[in-house]
């Protein structure tokens, strides 16, 4: 199994081949970008696994942008006791969905 654990939009995800994946919105890419992921933190290929001290070098993952979306809608309800107001708002995060094409170490 080939899998890799990149940093990517402040976050760390666990990721694999033709998969998938949410980000936080990505604004340099558009859909149909391919992309490159170089903060690979761990990198495994059958046997092998490199560790990153702290990123592997020579390990590139290359995505491609699917499309911009929203997450699920939150909502966030604030009261103020015995003044008997209160606040509710919404918010969904804009994501950037991507696939990952593949995971290789040069």
């Amino acid at each position: 199994m080939k899998y890799a654990i990149i940093e990517a939009s402040g976050r760390q995800f666990w990721i694999e081949e033709r998969q998938f994946y949410d980000f936080n919105r990505l604004s340099y890419a558009d859909p149909g970008d391919r992309i490159r992921f170089k903060r690979v933190l761990l990198l495994k290929d059958g046997a092998s696994i490199e560790i990153g001290t702290p990123c592997v070098k020579n390990a590139v993952i290359e995505a491609t942008v699917m499309r911009h979306l929203k997450g699920k809608k939150i909502i966030i309800f604030k009261r103020k006791p015995k003044k008997n107001s209160g606040s509710k708002n919404g918010h969904r995060q804009p994501l950037t969905r991507v696939m990952i094409n593949s995971i290789q170490l040069t």
